[in-house]
């Protein structure tokens, strides 16, 4: 065997391989799957953005007038106005003196954290922060500093135990992607006045959700002004794709002249562009405020109904409803149980959370019917009876 066949088989033994499914039509609660419809509980679509027909229609309209790519880097030829228009309109959707883009999230993170932080600086990472936050303090060459899960008690020990005479970088998610909680924002503002340091919030999955008008979780902290970096995601609740930093004018500036991912990338295609423009238009209207009342309910509704079953919904306050197995193995049979009766749920394990914390992450949607879901949750349960799990 060669080596990469070696280390399939491996992961193959560990219950860790990993394959392609093939989602037919566009990301509604049913899909197509291997040719059979299911009900998709897997999908960041929160507000059912992804195929709604103003995002549509504004992609085609843009692709009609300004073609399907921007042919460059943005530092070259690929600022476009709607790389101009989106920008000011994510600055004044969080608040902030300036906005930009990025071509993902990873990108984002991974381009971010290196160009704010170097040798002689040091990071405080919170242990469950999202890969990319991770690669992107890896890359920065800072002393790299764990603090456990959401304790901000930890965290303060480590910034007395850790002075430096270069920067300090607080880094965390706002929602923990494979937990469904939220950081305790406010005590971790509080902290990085405290010892001066910087605080960059990866609100990937609280962007167009969480607060009084979908600011954020900072909005609903409370704490947005106190939030030296606000990355967010287009490609989650917003339907789009794509990420940003919301900023002040000094760090926008920094980060297009040192941000190795913005610099060296081509910039993001117009219809997306397009796209995203009309999901903030919605999220600030009548319409954002109902889904999002609609995704809460949904959540609520189905994390309570798997907690009463037995589940361990693991703190989960959010969309994201993770639902604790322990190992590998188990995991994926009951991700595959659960396809034979039509539901469509992603077993999650090592390496993207920690080993025998294996889980099912359900995630659910603005636009999902209560009914289904209910239905869904009592599916899950009796399948979690089966298999000994609750």
């Amino acid at each position: 065997m060669s080596r990469f066949a070696d280390e399939l088989d491996a992961l193959r033994r560990q219950g860790l391989y990993r394959t392609l499914r093939t989602v037919a039509g566009a990301q509604t609660p049913r899909v197509t799957l291997d040719g059979r419809e299911v009900l998709l509980l897997c999908s960041n679509n929160y507000l059912g953005l992804a195929d709604h027909p103003r995002l549509k229609e504004a992609a085609i309209e843009a692709t009609a007038r300004y073609g399907t790519g921007s042919g460059a880097s943005r530092l070259v030829s690929g600022t476009m106005e709607l790389h101009t228009a989106l920008e000011e309109r994510i600055a004044r959707f969080k608040g902030t003196e300036a906005a930009l883009l990025f071509n993902a999230g990873y990108a984002a993170n991974s381009g971010i954290i290196p160009a704010i932080a170097g040798r002689g600086d040091v990071i405080f990472c919170d242990r469950l922060n999202h890969a990319s936050i991770l690669d992107g303090c890896l890359l920065s060459r800072a002393r790299l500093v764990r603090y456990p899960h959401n304790d901000t008690a930890a965290l303060r020990r480590l910034l007395e135990r850790h002075p430096t005479e270069g920067l300090r970088l607080i880094v965390t998610d706002g929602v923990f992607s494979m937990d469904g909680d939220c950081a305790p924002l406010a005590e971790i503002v509080r902290l990085k006045e405290e010892f001066g340091a910087l605080l960059m919030v990866d609100d990937a999955h609280g962007t167009g959700v969480l607060g009084a008008s979908g600011r954020g979780t900072a909005e609903q902290c409370g704490v947005a002004a106190g939030i030296d970096i606000q990355m967010g995601t287009l490609g989650k609740a917003l339907g789009s794709f794509g990420a940003y930093a919301a900023v002040s004018r000094e760090i926008a500036a920094y980060l297009v002249n040192k941000a190795r991912s913005f610099i060296f990338s081509t910039s993001l295609p117009p219809a997306t562009l397009a796209a995203a423009v009309a999901a903030f238009d919605i999220v600030d209207a009548p319409e954002g405020a109902k889904l999002r009342r609609q995704l809460r309910d949904n959540s609520r509704r189905f994390r309570e109904r798997l907690t009463a079953a037995g589940f361990d919904t693991m703190g989960s306050e959010t969309q994201i409803v993770p639902l604790r197995v322990g190992e590998a193995e188990k995991a994926m049979a009951f991700t595959a149980k659960l396809l034979e009766q039509g539901l469509y749920v992603q077993g999650i394990r090592p390496p993207t959370v920690p080993a025998g914390s294996s889980r099912l992450r359900c995630t659910l949607m603005a636009t999902h019917d209560p009914a289904e879901l209910a239905a869904a949750a009592d599916a899950i349960a009796g399948t979690g009876r089966e298999l000994g799990l609750i």
